[in-house]
């Protein structure tokens, strides 16, 4: 994807489209869920959400240590890092709750099971010391524990991006070839749903992609619709063994460790998409879709909220019987989407107060968020 100064409005719709995935693949009655990525590529949402994570967060350091210094960068990412583990605790919590309700509702559910709260319930006192070292992630939250120790390495990875690109890869690329090894020398690490020594290859090569995107020369030449060709051969490829001959799930290892296949298989849709942006799809598309961008743009409340959302959603189907009905399922779906657009809504009207303080870096945040989303045309020049 071009680079850009400023924030990036392709960027925001693509988190805004993941964090809707997200909260849709988790819904297990879900009719939109057979549509999604995961049923025609060997990677998912996951990889994307992932990715773009390490892309805002080279663009959101660099751009704060641009205008304030390195100091005030490594700070925000340290607060970050603090509002990351407060949002893990929080969706744990959700979790464990939303698994005391379906425990006591006479419905028969998966993520009843998945949410962790019968082991909880037997001893609380040690689930929530586990919970709070990272040692048991209940659910949905699991992604966020990882995501905690890549905002805790921005300020390291950015620097060094800077400077030493090369090095940054293989050194990210060797700790992810090491990464089951790694993770099963620590304590409880090997358990983890996502292995963080593997997930880290995607979040650093969104941080060398913001900081070093390909050249527009090298994408529009020769080399570069070559490159489209390939990808386009790959991801069709992947989508026939999906469809037609690889029915059955597969083994969680190879998501918990990145397998190379889901690798290959991201950055063959993540090429495409780069294209998708370098002639101006993704942009029109974002100007179509302004709610969208809004979730994109308010990512961590969507997701603690998406998480919630999901297992209600599938809750409420099961109660009315309906796990056979494709309206209702179909219903709920849209429900689901619909509660994330108006959750984005809120959390926009909710910092505004604070994020409009006279003097505040807040409020031309706001005013750029607002400007980007609904009136981009306006702004087009001749």
């Amino acid at each position: 994807m071009v680079s850009s100064k400023g924030r990036s409005v392709e960027v925001d719709l693509l988190r805004g489209i993941v964090l809707l995935v997200i909260a849709i693949d988790h819904i297990p009655v879900s009719v939109l869920a057979h549509a999604m990525l995961h049923n025609y590529a060997y990677c998912d949402a996951a990889e994307v959400f992932v990715f773009l994570g390490g892309y805002a967060s080279a663009a959101g350091y660099a751009g704060i240590a641009a205008r304030q210094g390195e100091p005030a960068a490594r700070l925000r990412f340290l607060k970050r890092t603090w509002e990351i583990y407060r949002a893990y605790l929080l969706t744990a919590a959700l979790m464990l709750g939303c698994g005391a309700v379906l425990a006591s509702l006479p419905v028969v559910s998966p993520l009843a099971a998945d949410s962790g709260w019968a082991a909880f319930v037997h001893r609380p006192m040690k689930g929530i010391v586990d919970i709070a070292l990272l040692r048991r992630q209940p659910f949905l939250s699991a992604v966020l524990p990882m995501y905690l120790i890549y905002a805790l390495s921005v300020p390291l990875a950015v620097p060094l991006a800077r400077r030493m690109p090369v090095a940054l890869f293989a050194l990210s690329l060797a700790i992810w070839l090491g990464a089951p090894w790694f993770a099963a020398s620590l304590p409880g690490v090997a358990d983890w749903p996502f292995n963080p020594f593997a997930w880290q290859l995607l979040f650093m090569l969104g941080v060398l992609c913001r900081l070093h995107p390909v050249p527009l020369q090298m994408q529009t030449s020769n080399i570069g619709h070559a490159l489209t060709g390939a990808a386009f051969a790959v991801a069709l490829a992947f989508t026939f063994v999906k469809v037609c001959i690889d029915t059955h799930p597969t083994p969680g290892f190879m998501k918990q460790n990145l397998a190379s296949v889901r690798v290959v298989s991201f950055f063959a849709l993540a090429w495409l998409c780069a294209q998708a942006a370098r002639v101006g799809w993704l942009k029109t598309l974002a100007e179509r879709l302004p709610a969208v961008v809004t979730v994109g743009r308010q990512g961590l409340v969507c997701f603690v909220g998406g998480t919630v959302v999901s297992i209600a959603i599938d809750t409420g189907v099961r109660l009315v019987h309906a796990e056979t009905n494709v309206f209702v399922r179909l219903l709920g779906d849209i429900v689901a989407v619909s509660a994330l657009l108006l959750l984005a809504r809120v959390a926009v009207a909710w910092k505004a107060p604070r994020a409009m303080a006279p003097g505040s870096v807040g409020a031309a945040r706001l005013a750029r968020a607002t400007s980007d989303v609904r009136a981009p045309r306006e702004r087009r020049g001749p």
